[in-house]
């Protein structure tokens, strides 16, 4: 358990390492991260100060009865048995925002004929700013155009087109067909040049509108109904939904009023058969007695008349009934009615009928409303016109049942109206037939009066035909924009600029070639890395030395002690300096390293074996006429090709002397060896620097007589491919190889944060030369 334990922290640990190693990586680019946030700042401001159009939001308040919140038609409707109009929050949400009704805004708003003005960066509508606003006759007809500028002269009250002058408030005739010229009610005073107006496809406008119209119920329980719009002119946004409550008013006013039509012109045509049929009977009882003469009916005649009339109301009631019910038979047998204008139940008494023609009326002018909203195919259209389906036989089911009981109940009347006109008949021919002609009279009266109270109430009820709803709030809008979101906005191009930004340094990154990073090279190799340094802009070659407490003088100090970590002790004084190419800063980290090593009080010595290409001696201001060649050659002893340098008292160098033409087989003639046996027992500490090891194979013939490497290795200079190749090479391996990464440099906003994990370097390549101006990260990450 203790072991998994600590395996558990060894791994949080490495997973912290990799994100701080990971926020390191991106985090020195900081500069790079800036320049694109800045630049996305500037075209998020660009955008929306050019390119987007601010939207206003407009909002309005209706409320709506609806049968399944407990609100119910008029009682006056009720009295009459009418069919009402029964309402849900649904439908009529679909209704308000129904292209027909959004058709009819735009006709009487003159939508369809926009004015716009015209400005330095892009037109703007004109719709308060216009002091006229046009009409089309027949707003179907008008065809799209493009932008027609016109003039207004507010002196003569005139438009003029294309030198062509129009009179306000009169219809006239133009290319585009009968326009009408009128003032602009919202207009706000101000006079404009650069007016001109287009005329639009209604069906676009009403889209474009119905795109921006959100309706919705403010709850579940609530029959407010909440109408938001989106316009660039708040004062437009405003008329829209106003009109648009209008419109729906109106909407609800026709049906009520179809249906108070409907009941009375039934009633009237009732009344006038019957008032002919009375005034027949009346002149056919005046005729009788004056051809007659005056009788008196006898008092059992008088009571046969009275039961006989009782019996013919009864049975006129039924008739009357049975005449509704054809009526509504022949209805609900018609799909083809739907939504239509449903036929007056007056006379029925049957609850259950005028309930399923209620429901059958209701699911019917739904259908309509969602038909000419969304079409007929729409699956909610479809299933309300599977529930009309189904209730169509219930009705007629109820249709029939009624009427075989009115049919049994009329051939119960009849039989007894025939005993009393058989009893009738018993009587004396002149009071009988004057008996028949009251008893009809008192029948067709009966009628009548039941008709003339009906077409009171039906009146009554027409007269009082207002919309069920009622409008809560008009319509305000906001005082300020609600879109474009430029929090939003700028958030957006903000984030968009830090994805960007890493997006294109993770693609340098991945395409550049040479090292930038420790982790870089602690991955592609085994070798541990004792020292950093970090990028020195002095042209000084000697960056250390007694009193000078510089970043870089610390670490090369810290490099001083790093080495007996490597092995190098009293014993083990021989240090070979070498890196993969020239340029790296091998010469550098050697001749500061014995500098850094002769202020302990330590003798050292350093050697320039880098015959190939020597710069030691030149950084060091020490002549060259005899050196390690010379002693090689044989021409010289080894005490004769030591100097002291001005440098430092306890340090000495061996310059290269004469470039030989094989330095390579000069080395292997044994007496390099030989001369690092005596410079032991003479110096402290010997630092050899060696050519690099690509080009030739010095340092790997140096290599076996010392005791510790250094590989030196720069940043954005090295190869990522040689780092590799420190550990492939096994046949001429370097001996106890130790890492320097040099010329490091910090981007980060802290100056002396330096760390290998995550800083570019920018340096020269010139090999006699450690030190250049900066550049860049990115630029760093292009090179490389």
């Amino acid at each position: 358990m203790q072991v998994t334990h600590r395996n558990g922290l060894e791994i949080d640990k490495e997973e912290k390492l990799n994100l701080k190693q990971l926020w390191s990586r991106y985090a020195i680019f900081w500069p790079f991260y800036a320049l694109l946030l800045v630049i996305a700042l500037i075209g998020a401001w660009a955008y929306v100060r050019y390119f987007t159009v601010p939207l206003y939001e407009s909002n309005a308040r209706i409320l709506l009865k609806d049968k399944n919140k407990g609100v119910s038609e008029s009682k006056s409707l009720e009295d009459l048995n009418l069919i009402s109009i029964n309402k849900t929050i649904e439908n009529e949400v679909e209704v308000i925002q129904s292209r027909t009704l959004i058709t009819d805004v735009v006709k009487s708003l003159g939508l369809y004929a926009p004015i716009y003005e015209k400005t330095k960066i892009r037109s703007k509508s004109a719709y308060t700013s216009s002091p006229v606003r046009i009409e089309a006759l027949d707003m179907n007809n008008v065809k799209p155009s493009k932008e027609i500028p016109f003039a207004y002269e507010k002196q003569t009250n005139q438009v003029t087109i294309a030198n062509n002058k129009f009179p306000l408030n009169k219809w006239v005739s133009t290319q585009w067909g009968m326009l009408r010229f009128v003032p602009n009610k919202n207009y706000d005073g101000s006079f404009r040049n650069g007016l001109y107006f287009v005329f639009a496809d209604p069906r676009e406008v009403a889209n474009d509108i119905q795109a921006r119209l959100n309706v919705a119920a403010t709850s579940k329980l609530s029959t407010i109904i909440d109408l938001t719009l989106r316009d660039q002119v708040p004062q437009e946004g405003e008329d829209i939904l106003n009109e648009l409550m209008n419109a729906y008013d109106r909407s609800q006013e026709n049906e009520n009023r179809s249906l108070a039509e409907n009941t009375m012109a039934f009633v009237n045509n009732r009344l006038i058969r019957v008032a002919r049929t009375l005034d027949s009977i009346e002149n056919n009882s005046q005729r009788y007695k004056a051809s007659r003469g005056a009788i008196d009916i006898s008092t059992e005649g008088r009571l046969y008349l009275e039961s006989a009339t009782t019996v013919d109301r009864k049975l006129a009631d039924v008739g009357i009934q049975l005449t509704v019910l054809d009526t509504v038979e022949n209805y609900v047998r018609s799909k083809s009615n739907q939504g239509g204008v449903v036929p007056s139940t007056v006379g029925i008494s049957d609850p259950g009928l005028s309930r399923l023609l209620n429901q059958m009326y209701d699911l019917e002018l739904q259908y309509e409303k969602i038909k000419k909203t969304t079409g007929e195919n729409n699956p909610v259209a479809t299933g309300i016109a599977d529930q009309i389906d189904k209730i169509r036989p219930s009705v007629l089911e109820n249709i029939e049942s009624q009427r075989k009981t009115l049919q049994a109940s009329k051939a119960n009347l009849n039989s007894t109206n025939n005993i009393y006109t058989s009893r009738i008949q018993g009587l004396p021919q002149k009071e009988r037939e004057l008996l028949d002609i009251g008893r009809e009279q008192a029948i067709q009266s009966e009628i009548y009066t039941f008709l003339l109270k009906k077409q009171e109430e039906t009146a009554l009820s027409f007269a009082s035909t207002v919309s069920d709803n009622r409008i809560v709030d008009r319509a305000q809008s906001s005082s300020y924009p609600v879109s474009p979101n430029k929090r939003l906005i700028y958030l957006g191009a903000a984030i968009a600029s830090l994805v960007l930004g890493i997006g294109i340094i993770a693609i340098l990154l991945l395409l550049r070639s040479k090292v930038m990073f420790r982790q870089e090279i602690e991955d592609r190799t085994a070798h541990p890395i004792i020292g950093e340094i970090a990028f020195e802009k002095s042209t000084d070659p000697i960056v250390t030395g007694d009193g000078k407490r510089t970043l870089i003088a610390e670490q090369f100090r810290k490099l001083r002690i790093a080495l007996s970590y490597a092995g190098i002790n009293s014993k083990n004084k021989k240090i070979l300096v070498t890196s993969t190419i020239g340029g790296e800063g091998k010469s550098f980290v050697a001749t500061n390293l014995a500098v850094s090593l002769a202020m302990t009080g330590k003798k050292v010595v350093l050697l320039e074996l880098d015959l190939n290409h020597p710069t030691i001696s030149d950084k060091l201001q020490v002549k060259v006429d005899i050196g390690i060649t010379d002693y090689l050659l044989g021409k010289r002893d080894h005490d004769q090709i030591i100097k002291r340098t001005k440098i430092h008292d306890n340090l000495f160098i061996i310059p290269s002397g004469p470039l030989p033409e094989n330095p390579s087989e000069l080395l292997m003639n044994g007496r390099i060896q030989t001369l690092l046996t005596s410079l032991h027992g003479m110096f402290d500490y010997i630092i050899v620097d060696a050519a690099p090891v690509s080009p030739v194979t010095d340092a790997y013939i140096l290599s076996p007589y010392c005791d510790v490497t250094l590989y030196v290795v720069r940043h954005r200079y090295t190869p990522l491919a040689a780092i590799e190749k420190i550990d492939e090479n096994k046949v001429n391996q370097l001996h106890n190889v130790a890492i320097v990464f040099n010329g490091v440099r910090s981007y980060s906003l802290f100056k002396n944060n330096y760390y290998g994990y995550g800083y570019g370097y920018t340096g020269s390549s010139n090999n006699k030369k450690e030190g250049s101006k900066g550049s860049s990260p990115v630029q760093s990450i292009s090179k490389a």
